[in-house]
């Protein structure tokens, strides 16, 4: 029996004959499979962002350096205050042992008078008396000078800031009260009182 060929169907093109100009092609077989989307392949060149890295952001760097200088102000404020604080002590320390040499040498000319005084003592004793009397005076000029003056006031209301009381005696002749006698002077008033005079003070009735 013979074998006709088979007729083709006009409506299905034959996909080896090429496509009319103007025609849409059907997709082929190999062309069905899914294209990765643009930019996501291994050849895409666009760069990673700053999350992407985990690198710091900008604000991260600007508080650190922030804090950096700040902590740097810190340090050098505490080093100036050290230095300031050294400084202070060796100008004190410096006042401290100028004011006890010129306290000391206002004291030098009643030792020299002392050792005059102690020189002719044996050439005329009596005379030892006023040499004496004369350097304690003297001493007591030095002290005067240097802001500390004598108190040995009798006969004045007994006052607590100047006065230290030794005894109370009783004496018709003083008001109630009142310094009778000095046994030791004081030297100095109020702050830079360096010791009170001691009196004994008439007995109130």
């Amino acid at each position: 029996m013979p074998i006709h060929p088979r007729e083709s169907d006009p409506a299905v093109p034959d996909p080896a004959d090429p496509a009319p100009e103007g025609a849409v092609r059907p997709p082929r077989g190999d062309l069905s499979r899914s294209v990765p989307p643009a930019g996501t392949g291994p050849d895409t060149d666009e760069e990673p962002g700053p999350d992407a890295a985990g690198g710091p952001t900008p604000s991260e760097d600007e508080h650190t350096a922030e804090l950096k200088e700040l902590e740097d102000r810190w340090r050098r404020a505490l080093a100036d205050l050290d230095n300031l604080r050294k400084r202070h002590a060796r100008e004190l320390e410096r006042e401290r042992t100028s004011e006890r040499s010129r306290t000391a040498a206002a004291f030098l000319p009643v030792l020299d008078n002392l050792e005059l005084a102690l020189t002719h003592a044996g050439s005329d004793p009596g005379a030892i008396v006023e040499g004496v009397r004369a350097v304690r005076d003297q001493g007591v000029n030095v002290l005067e000078l240097l802001g500390y003056p004598r108190h040995a006031e009798t006969g004045v209301a007994f006052d607590p800031a100047l006065h230290e009381v030794v005894g109370v005696v009783q004496d018709p002749d003083a008001p109630p009260g009142t310094v009778v006698e000095v046994l030791r002077p004081g030297y100095g008033d109020g702050e830079r009182q360096l010791r009170p005079t001691a009196v004994t003070v008439a007995k109130r009735e």
